[in-house]
């Protein structure tokens, strides 16, 4: 760059300034959904210290900002997994055929509230919820219903569940056995993130510290047993749906995945092969560019992580794989069919962002779980991204933009400052425990609502352009029923299977978590007794106590 051009650049704020007498700006100050300031035009000398080499490197190699693949989708496109499940197991069985039909290539399972904090459908807390914002699992019968006539051999599969996570992976293995698969080679991957729970979501059973152990008994078991399972699949996702800024996300999910590595380092584990399958999980914001800079930012972030601060050395445990989900908390009632474009171009950012696996929200989800017209929508819009636009033809397409790449730099130094502040604290458990992370969310999300209120941050349809809007027809509903199918079908497990054997798998269970030893195999041997859900949680809620959400220091 020549110095007479860099003056002209620079005589250019003078043109700028005369023209705002004649058009004056929309706002004062810019700045992403996050906040982030945004000057009016960015320039290749504001990033002096940034290094082709080592801060942008080559696709498919460290630091991995350009992606985790040399060719990334030119080989294959991301994988198009659609969460789905409601109901009962038979009903979302039919739902994962109709999506593979229509060309979904992996299956994403949603549980109900009750499988998902541990209780079985026939206990008085599940009463109201059975099925209703997912699908009912209480033992591996439900499992094998769920896949039934679905080569768990072939397909991969991620499951969003956390506490009892090491129960449906168990259930899932089982399922595979029983199915005739070679289980050595089923591929898919539990979320598995305990700590994002605490502050932004909400399904935990037990306190952290003991919650650590059994993920780290999962990493164990699978880097024995499953060599292409991922044992977890860290979520900024949840995160960000509680009202994080994009900063904060990346932050608080890479300071969790510290924890993990941690963890996991203390437990023997080589940070080489379990870090290999380690996953992440982001949400799809609204603000477009910023969402793009956040993927690349924590890809680099995590490489330098496990490069510098953990010593890998294989390459494969420094790179960054991430799903992503469309933003669920942007989707709005007022103006349904709105929703459909802003899945769009969120898509569009994961997918430019480098993405291994997408999901994206149907437009009635305001309302209630997905209706099958709109699913297929939601998927289509997929598959319009990667076969029409163009954006998958070549390997990080922004790269190289001025404002993407200070943007990049810009939310990894704001999100090491947060990982610095959690790691003086002691870590990502003591931050949780103390209602740190917690409290920096609320503030974000606060801040955020104000700025809706006062009509800073417009929402089409709905702070800005109200028209009158019906509810869409055709919305999904689950029959109530599901809970006395749900609490028959236990009945007839619990009179058909041998109960000395399954106090015998239990007792010995509760002895295992009493001590040190990997309680997945004991799990694992508990599922084949036909032991439920609800019954191992009982079990180690026995021996772990249930958490209490209170600051502990």
């Amino acid at each position: 760059m020549t110095q007479e051009f860099q003056e002209k650049c620079l005589k250019s704020d003078q043109k700028f300034k005369e023209s705002l007498a004649k058009r004056p700006e929309r706002k004062q100050e810019f700045a992403t959904i996050s906040g982030l300031p945004v000057k009016r035009v960015y320039w290749p000398w504001e990033t002096p210290d940034f290094d082709l080499e080592k801060d942008l490197g080559v696709p498919g190699a460290y630091p991995f900002t350009r992606g985790v693949q040399p060719n990334m989708y030119r080989g294959r496109f991301w994988t198009m997994r659609q969460y789905a499940g409601f109901g009962s197991a038979e009903e979302t069985n039919a739902r994962f055929k109709y999506l593979i039909e229509q060309g979904q290539t992996g299956l994403s399972v949603a549980f109900d509230l009750p499988t998902q904090i541990g209780y079985n459908s026939d206990h008085e807390l599940a009463a109201g919820e059975v099925g209703k914002v997912g699908v009912a699992i209480d033992t591996v019968e439900d499992l094998k219903l769920l896949f039934n006539g679905i080569d768990l051999g072939v397909v991969s599969t991620s499951m969003t569940i956390n506490s009892p996570a090491a129960i449906l992976l168990a259930m899932y293995i089982v399922t595979a056995e029983e199915q005739g698969s070679d289980v050595t080679k089923i591929r898919g991957t539990i979320q598995n993130d305990i700590l994002k729970e605490y502050p932004a979501r909400g399904t935990y059973i037990f306190p952290p510290r003991p919650s650590m152990r059994i993920i780290t008994d999962i990493f164990a078991f699978c880097n024995q047993n499953l060599p292409q399972w991922n044992t977890i699949s860290i979520s900024g996702y949840h995160i960000r749906e509680a009202g994080s800024t994009a900063v904060q996300e990346v932050a608080f999910t890479l300071a969790n995945g510290i924890a993990y590595v941690e963890a996991a380092i203390k437990a023997g584990l080589n940070v080489d092969a379990f870090a290999e399958r380690l996953s992440f999980f982001f949400n799809a914001h609204q603000d477009f560019l910023e969402e793009i800079a956040k993927y690349r930012a924590a890809r680099r972030m995590w490489a330098r992580i496990m490069k510098e601060r953990f010593g890998a050395t294989n390459p494969r445990a420094m790179m960054l794989r991430f799903h992503t989900q469309t933003a669920g908390c942007t989707l709005t009632a007022q103006q349904p069919e709105n929703n459909v474009v802003r899945v769009a171009y969120q898509a569009l950012s994961a997918a430019l962002g480098g993405t291994q696996s997408l999901h994206t929200n149907s437009r009635d989800e305001a309302y209630a779980l997905p209706s099958q017209e709109s699913v297929q929508i939601a998927l289509r819009t997929q598959q319009i991204v990667a076969y029409e636009t163009g954006v998958a033809d070549t390997v990080d397409p922004l790269a190289g933009s001025y404002y993407v790449e200070a943007l990049t730099n810009e939310i990894e130094r704001l999100a090491f400052n947060y990982i610095k502040k959690i790691d003086e604290m002691g870590g990502a458990v003591k931050a949780v425990e103390c209602g740190f992370i917690e409290q920096e969310i609320q503030d974000s999300a606060y801040a955020y609502q104000k700025a809706f209120e006062s009509g800073e941050n417009v929402i089409v349809g709905v702070n800005r352009f109200q028209t009158e809007t019906a509810a869409p027809k055709g919305l999904l509903k689950v029959d109530p029923k599901v809970r006395e199918m749900q609490i028959a079908r236990l009945g007839k497990i619990y009179a058909e299977r041998d109960s000395t054997a399954v106090q015998q798998v239990l007792d010995k269970l509760r002895k295992a978590a009493q001590g040190n030893d990997n309680l997945m195999p004991l799990i694992l041997d508990a599922v084949r007794k036909r032991c439920s859900l609800g019954e191992i949680c009982d079990v180690l809620r026995g021996v772990f106590g249930e958490y209490l959400h209170a600051s502990q220091c």
